[in-house]
């Protein structure tokens, strides 16, 4: 199996930081990704703060999202996101919804439903996110996330939780 297929797909990234100027972490995430070979960015939303998910005892997060177009398989942008994360000094620890300075998720891969032990397609919790939900709305308002909805359905059930834009 090669790692680049000629078929582009449209998919949809996830960033999120809360430590060491998440704003910065954000935007340098942003051109890590554009200079993955087999990536083109197509759109990118505000950014926005959000209250931490899990422990209460950590700063606030930054979020995004990000629409690509890219020809790589969806394990291999994955191996991709995750090397932007290491490089941005992401530390895995194992706790669950802990501070981290970048956190990427593949969203959606096109039309593609995916439940592989490393990666499930759409993200898991993306249909009650609403720093996922909100950003995501503002750059594809009139997505439909396979398996789940339309957008704006979702984000109608969506409260925002404490969730801001920042300007």
């Amino acid at each position: 199996m090669n790692n680049i297929s000629c078929e582009l797909i449209t998919a949809y990234i996830g960033l999120g930081s809360n430590l060491e100027n998440p704003i910065a972490q954000i935007n340098s995430a942003r051109l890590a990704i554009t200079q993955i070979e087999g990536v083109k960015e197509l759109a990118f939303s505000s950014l926005y703060q959000s209250l931490p998910m899990g422990p209460q005892d950590q700063p606030d997060y930054v979020n995004a999202v990000m629409a690509i177009s890219t020809s790589l398989e969806p394990l291999v942008l994955l191996r991709s996101l995750q090397s932007v994360e290491n490089a941005q000094g992401r530390v895995r620890i194992g706790e669950r919804w802990g501070a981290r300075t970048l956190d990427l998720d593949i969203l959606l891969y096109g039309n593609v439903v995916l439940d592989l032990p490393d990666l499930k397609v759409p993200h898991v919790g993306l249909a009650e996110r609403s720093f996922v939900l909100y950003p995501l709305q503002e750059i594809a308002p009139d997505l439909l996330i396979p398996s789940k909805a339309n957008l704006a359905e979702l984000v109608a059930q969506c409260p925002l939780d404490g969730l801001r834009r920042l300007n």
